[in-house]
């Protein structure tokens, strides 16, 4: 099947965000069959829904990439994008967003806001993206309609708006069965034929022991709608009622305005309250005309400047590449075109780079399935993948070669974690730098660099289960097994009291005699720079180019590692003699008569072992306070201040770095997933006796 967007104003291009587990995967399938684009629904606990197509997700049950699917809906394009609810893949929500226009927030009516839930909600915010809800699992034990709809506007600052009530949850004389749904807007009964799996739906009266609840509710959304219009509110106060073509009308202007988030309820996995979900979409979330339009930086001959692009065919191409896919036919680059038109086997060019990019293939990307655009060109307002682009990278802005325009570029968080990966061959080094290379490309929050100090390969994630999910993909894709373990520490060493060392070589070499004797002083010494060095000796005591040799002796030696092997920092070296003899002492001598003298000083002063310390803040919901400290207190972290952010606990702690390997997963499982934190370097300072003698065991 060939599917094509029609007209701008019939295009929505929505994300389906929120919690691991609230139900989006499901959900999203059940749209797939009602829409025709499906005949036989999968199930994420077998592994078969269409967007959970990677195999990973498949095993571990749970969505990891965003996936993109295009379906129909009464003549409505709907352009889904399917996001993870797992924080350590928040990246693929945020780029999801970044070229939405609206987004289907899917709440668990058992569990309410999640901390997730506030994570996606905050992000939508940032990027202005209008909103529906749907309070999912209402079949569930537990589920509780109000209290999730309540906690909506207390934990996210939500105007959540009802036009729909479960029929049954906790009065029904089987409590938590869900007979079926209460349309507030045609103040109707809606039922969800099981034989069908939910395809036939029947509209009927309100049974009459649910009628006093729903006109309630049903006051409550014309209270609201009316304050929205002088007209509207005067009609109100004079009949007592609005009609449903203008209840659609106002609700659809507010929810493109932020104002309000209608909110519909339901059980997806049971087959309950989609196609309303699906009209929900069609009549309230945006088309991208109703957006605004996008702001870019253009260079032009007489400098840079800002140009606005409108959704608009006539305007010249401009497009966004929001996530890259390794495909076995090339990166398939998946593109929001914000303007004009984009056509097969065009050139383009990449605004960041400047350099032109030739768009080989369209393709109309359903999930891990794709079709051939039949008209070889997509417009303005289409999300689509292409083929070509060689150096892009996400974020990237593709547009007319004649008028180019750089969007702003997608933020995305910072990695959190760390660990060293090697293959199991040395021969297959430079084939895991290449596939570390294309993986940092496909996945920003991902990045690799070899380590100057120890040599290792350090790859750097979002959490472990990220890492552990591109380990996978490394052995399954590229054929390439990776061992993963953590980073060694980067430790120092300093001395302890300040002594006067003297270094001496003197050695027959082929019949003539090299020598050097050299004197110098060693202390303790905080700087910016770990090694500082001071000439304090006579005048003519060297010759200039053997002052300079020595010099770089003495760094060289220094930074070569103390009495343990680490690297030496905090100490002042003064130089302060030195015996020449003409003819005798060599570049060698001086070189050898440094390392001996820097020896024996480190061996009379003492050596000290030190720890890079972390500067750590942590924010909690003060009903993980008392978690969060034992935890800190058991990692040796030393707390320097506490304070309330609002209703928010923050911490802020020193701590040594090798104590905060699998932070990540611990302070989310302290706090259900509801505490973030923040960590960079602050200094070195001494380990503690049982760190040294550990390494020594």
């Amino acid at each position: 099947m060939i599917m094509m967007s029609g007209p701008i104003e019939n295009i929505r291009n929505i994300g389906i965000v929120a919690h691991i587990d609230a139900g989006k995967t499901t959900t999203t399938e059940r749209i797939l069959f009602y829409t025709g684009l499906l005949h036989r629904m999968g199930e994420v606990d077998d592994g078969t829904t269409t967007t959970d197509f990677d195999p990973e997700e498949a095993k571990r049950g749970i969505t990891i990439y965003s996936a993109a699917i295009t379906c129909d809906w009464h003549g409505t394009t709907i352009n889904i994008i399917d996001t993870p609810g797992h924080v350590d893949f928040t990246a693929e929500v945020e780029r999801s967003l970044r070229v939405l226009d609206g987004a289907v927030v899917i709440f668990s009516a058992v569990e309410g806001v999640e901390a997730q839930s506030e994570t996606v909600w905050r992000q939508a915010d940032r990027y202005h993206v209008p909103r529906i809800c749907f309070i999912n699992k209402m079949d569930r034990v537990g589920a509780s309609f109000e209290r999730t709809f309540d906690a909506m506007s207390r934990r996210l600052g939500a105007h959540p708006i009802v036009l729909q009530i479960p029929m049954g949850v906790g009065s029904s004389p089987k409590p938590n069965v869900l007979n079926g749904l209460i349309d507030l807007v045609e103040m109707k009964a809606l039922y969800f034929d099981p034989e069908s799996k939910g395809a036939s739906v029947e509209s009927v009266e309100i049974p009459d022991e649910f009628r006093p609840q729903a006109q309630v509710w049903r006051k409550r959304l014309l209270d609201t709608i009316a304050l929205l219009d002088e007209d509207i509110f005067q009609l109100y106060a004079e009949t007592g009622d609005v009609s449903s073509v203008q209840i659609h009308k106002l609700v659809r202007e507010a929810t493109i305005q932020g104002q309000l988030h209608p909110t519909f309820c339901g059980a997806a996995k049971d087959y309950i309250g989609v196609q309303p979900l699906l009209d929900g979409i069609a009549r309230y979330l945006p088309s991208p005309l109703d957006r605004p339009p996008v702001d870019g930086t253009t260079t032009k001959k007489r400098g840079t400047g800002k140009e606005t692009r409108w959704p608009r065919s006539d305007e010249p191409f401009c497009g966004l590449i929001f996530k890259i896919q390794a495909d076995r036919h090339g990166d398939l680059c998946f593109i929001r075109v914000y303007s004009g038109i984009l056509k097969s086997g065009s050139r383009v060019v990449n605004a960041r780079t400047g350099k032109k990019e030739l768009i080989s293939q369209i393709w109309r990307v359903q999930a891990d399935a794709r079709e051939k655009i039949e008209a070889e060109q997509v417009s303005a307002g289409d999300i689509v993948g292409v083929i070509g682009p060689k150096e892009a990278v996400t974020g990237d802005t593709l547009c007319n070669v004649h008028h180019p325009l750089l969007l702003e570029m997608i933020s995305f968080p910072e990695t959190v974690i760390s660990m060293a990966a090697e293959p199991e061959s040395s021969a297959e080094r430079k084939k895991l730098a290449d596939t570390l290379s294309r993986l940092s490309r496909q996945d920003p929050t991902f990045n690799a660099k070899v380590s100057e100090e120890t040599g290792q390969t350090i790859i750097s994630g979002m959490g472990e289960l990220h890492l552990e999910v591109l380990r996978d993909r490394m052995e399954r894709e590229f054929g390439l097994k990776v061992r993963i373990h953590k980073p060694r520490v980067s430790y120092r060493e300093t001395i302890r009291e300040a002594i006067e060392s003297t270094g001496v070589f003197i050695r027959q070499v082929a019949g003539a005699t090299q020598f050097a004797k050299i004197k110098l002083r060693m202390e303790p010494f905080f700087s910016e720079e770990p090694i500082v060095i001071e000439n304090k000796m006579k005048p003519n005591a060297l010759p200039d180019e053997l002052v300079a040799v020595l010099k770089q002796a003495v760094s060289d030696e220094a930074r070569g590692g103390g009495l343990i092997g680490y690297p030496l920092m905090n100490v002042k070296t003064t130089l302060l003699d030195a015996e020449y003899r003409e003819g005798e002492t060599t570049e060698a001598a001086i070189q050898a008569a440094a390392t001996d003298a820097i020896r024996k000083g480190i061996a009379q002063a003492g050596s000290a072992l030190l720890e890079p310390i972390m500067q750590l803040e942590v924010v909690t919901p003060d009903e993980f306070l008392g978690n969060v400290q034992a935890d800190l207190n058991a990692r040796r972290a030393v707390i320097t201040r506490s304070e309330l952010r609002g209703d928010l606990s923050v911490i802020e702690a020193e701590v040594a770095l090798s104590k905060m390997f699998g932070y990540a997963t611990q302070v989310r499982s302290l706090s259900q997933g509801r505490a973030s934190y923040t960590m960079e370097p602050l200094k070195y300072d001494e380990a503690p006796p049982e760190v040294l003698e550990a390494m020594m065991v």
